[in-house]
Parts: C-alpha cells; sequence; structure tokens
C-alpha cells in the first residue's frame, strides 16, 4: 500500500489557506476516484482508495512529522511507501516538482517528517503557491486565502496531480519527473 500524506492545518478556517493545497489535493484525489469516507485517527484523517491511502495530518503543518510517523505504523508501511504533497512558495501557482529525495527547503511541516523519519530519502510533489510578493511576511502569506482566480488555476493543477501521483505508483518517480516537472497550468 502507498500513503500519499496531503500537508495543511486541520480546520475550517484554514481551509483555502495557501499553506493547505496538500489537504486540498487529498480531498480532490478522494473526490475524482470516489474514495471511501475518511476516517479519523488522534493524529490524521484517512481515507482508503484502491492501491493507496489518502492522509491528512490533523497536528497542524509544523508538526506533520508526528502524523506521518504513526500512520507508517498504523498501516505497517516503509518510508518507500509514502508520497508527501505539500505547498511551495518558490514555484509559481500552475506548477509542480517532483522530487525522489532532499532537503527541506525551509518548509517546516517538511522539516518535520524529516527529523521525525530521520532521512530525507521519500518522494515529494511540490505545489506551486507563489510567488510571494516582497514586501508580504512568508507566514502571512502562506496563511492568506487564494483567490477565485488561482482557486481555478488549482483546481487543474490537482488534476494533473493527479496523474503524476498515479504515475510516480504505476511507473516510477524518474517517468512521473520527466513528464511534469515542465507541466505548466495557466489560465
Amino acid at each position: 500500500m502507498k500513503l500519499v500524506f496531503g500537508l495543511g492545518n486541520p480546520g475550517p478556517r484554514y481551509a483555502l489557506n495557501r499553506h493547505n493545497v496538500g489537504f486540498m489535493f487529498v480531498d480532490k484525489y478522494c473526490h475524482l476516484k470516489k474514495c471511501l469516507q475518511w476516517q479519523r485517527n488522534s493524529l490524521y484523517s484517512f481515507s482508503l482508495c484502491d492501491q493507496l491511502s489518502l492522509i491528512k495530518p490533523l497536528t497542524y503543518m509544523n508538526l506533520s512529522g508526528r502524523a506521518v510517523k504513526q500512520a507508517l505504523s498504523d498501516f505497517d508501511c516503509t518510508i518507500n511507501d509514502i508520497i508527501v504533497v505539500y505547498d511551495d512558495v518558490d514555484l509559481a501557482i500552475g506548477r509542480i516538482r517532483i522530487r525522489p529525495s532532499g532537503s527541506s527547503g525551509g518548509h517546516k511541516g517538511l522539516q518535520s517528517i524529516i527529523d521525525n523519519v530521520n532521512t530525507t530519502d521519500f518522494i515529494r510533489v511540490r505545489i506551486g503557491i507563489g510567488p510571494k510578493p516582497k514586501n508580504v511576511d512568508l507566514v502571512d502569506f502562506v496563511l492568506q486565502d487564494f483567490e477565485d482566480e488561482q482557486l481555478i488555476v488549482l483546481d487543474r493543477v490537482f488534476d494533473v496531480t493527479v496523474n503524476a501521483v498515479e504515475m510516480i505508483i504505476n511507473e516510477g518517480v524518474g517517468k512521473a519527473m520527466s513528464v511534469f516537472n515542465s507541466y505548466e497550468v495557466i489560465l
């Protein structure tokens, strides 16, 4: 089984924040693939869907690693079985980037995962939420809601990301990188 983690913050206050694209993505995946109803665990919510489980950590972004570590144990999976989907302020809206490993790049949710699983060797899919205006604080920017036009672009990005995740699972991360890392959704 593969575990696809969408990073975000729980609760309606954060639902359309830039920092919540991971949650928004797994919700879209669940809807498109008609996955099972979301179930709640103490540290995460999950939805079973064919060969994978979609997971939303309920620990808030900066503590995502606790939920990832617990889910790995609960589902009897290894780090090789996970894909983490999250926001990237340095990537423009309409773009995704797939990587088989790497640093956190300053993303606190990703750093929490690295700290809890003791490795940087797991697949990640970054969804662009930038660029951040120069005069806006990073925390303020990621906790702002998307504009309506941006949500239209993101909905298309989520469709592309569903295909990317399925390609990662079925054909490997290298193939998915070659197909999707240069892809751009424009309005």
